[in-house]
């Protein structure tokens, strides 16, 4: 519930099992003791940038005992003198307070992503996955090369047809005489034949 102007968490529903509450910027600026009775496990409260000015408004807090971490940044009650200091002792339950401990350690980041874990997992597996595109599209070119020479034989087939049409043609003559063959093909040429001409000249 960031940034919604909530000026209370009066209406928040019992969330027996809520670990992790956002509040942050809005303006709540007491009411506290209202988390401790509706959610009692919880171990992360956000309430940074909110109108919390004194110390005493936190000690509702006192009655969440998993609480492990609060952040009040950018509220007024950070401006007070040993400010860190007061809330570890009237939290002694706390380990972090605005990302630090006690002793102000930064507290570890729970998101795998900002530690870079899993980077080099997605790299190696960004590498497998070029080769596989690779084996695929030789693939592709050998399956484009085998259609072609499919397309190649189909062309030489249709060709051996058409040959075959002339053979049986030429075959056709071969069945005639000599003769017969001669006189038709000089009838196909338009030329008459040498034995009319000499008919012709006894007459």
């Amino acid at each position: 519930m960031i940034n919604i102007n909530l000026l209370s968490v009066s209406n928040l529903p019992k969330l027996n099992k809520l670990r992790k509450l956002e509040l942050s910027d809005n303006r709540i600026s007491g009411g506290l003791e209202v988390l401790a009775e509706r959610t009692p496990n919880l171990t992360h409260l956000n309430l940074s940038g909110n109108k919390i000015k004194d110390i005493n408004t936190l000690e509702p807090l006192k009655k969440l005992p998993n609480l492990h971490s609060l952040d009040l940044f950018n509220c007024e009650v950070t401006m007070l003198i040993n400010y860190r200091e007061s809330v570890f002792t009237l939290l002694p339950q706390l380990t972090y307070l605005d990302g630090f401990d006690a002793d102000d350690q930064e507290a570890p980041d729970s998101d795998p992503e900002a530690d870079g874990d899993g980077l080099e997992d997605d790299y190696e597996n960004g590498e497998e996955d070029d080769d596989d595109e690779e084996d695929d599209l030789d693939e592709e070119v050998i399956d484009d090369e085998e259609d072609e020479d499919d397309d190649l034989e189909g062309e030489e087939e249709e060709d051996g047809e058409e040959d075959g049409e002339d053979d049986e043609e030429d075959e056709a003559d071969d069945d005639l005489p000599r003769g017969e063959k001669r006189k038709r093909n000089l009838e196909d040429e338009g030329e008459e034949d040498p034995e009319d001409e000499e008919d012709d000249e006894d007459d």
